[in-house]
């Protein structure tokens, strides 16, 4: 029993440990958030069917807006399961990916300002700010990668140098 922990203790069989439980998490996560978008895509589709069998439905006002932010709310999760799954593929968090996802739910939140959110310049000031810091950090990383690929293509393995 306790030679299985101190070999639990050794780099190669923590970093391998390590490995597969982030592997298991990422799956799983990846499981939950593709139920998630089912659910949320067959609720959004009778939603939207709905609304257009029902007669007067005002589609040039709020409800526009509520359909919008439905979609791209969808559109997130979307995303962010393409963030697991390229974890997966490559055990590499794309960094460029998550801020286009930011800069995608920051769109969709001026998408769906509510009526009368021009009478709030901070909101107004807060979002124009968050969008280019967004597209700043994007651009600069994009820069980036260009010049020199993330080091890191593969899953966590240990060094063979020694530790000074």
């Amino acid at each position: 029993m306790i030679k299985n922990l101190l070999r639990l203790w050794q780099d190669a069989t923590y970093l391998q440990l390590i490995d597969r439980s982030e592997k298991f998490l990422a799956k799983l996560l990846g499981i939950v958030l593709m139920v998630a978008l089912v659910a949320g895509a067959v609720q959004f589709t009778i939603n939207v069917f709905s609304a257009v069998l029902q007669p007067g439905t005002a589609w040039l006002g709020n409800q526009m807006n509520v359909v919008l932010g439905e979609l791209l709310t969808l559109l997130i999760a979307l995303e962010v399961l393409q963030n697991v799954t390229s974890y997966l593929r490559r055990h590499v968090i794309q960094i460029e990916l998550v801020l286009l996802t930011a800069m995608t739910a920051v769109a969709r939140k001026v998408i769906v300002l509510p009526p009368g959110a021009e009478s709030k310049p901070e909101l107004l000031g807060g979002l124009g700010i968050a969008v280019l810091a967004l597209a700043g950090a994007f651009w600069l990383v994009r820069t980036l990668n260009i010049r020199q690929p993330p080091a890191r293509t593969g899953p966590a393995i240990r060094s063979p140098e020694l530790d000074p």
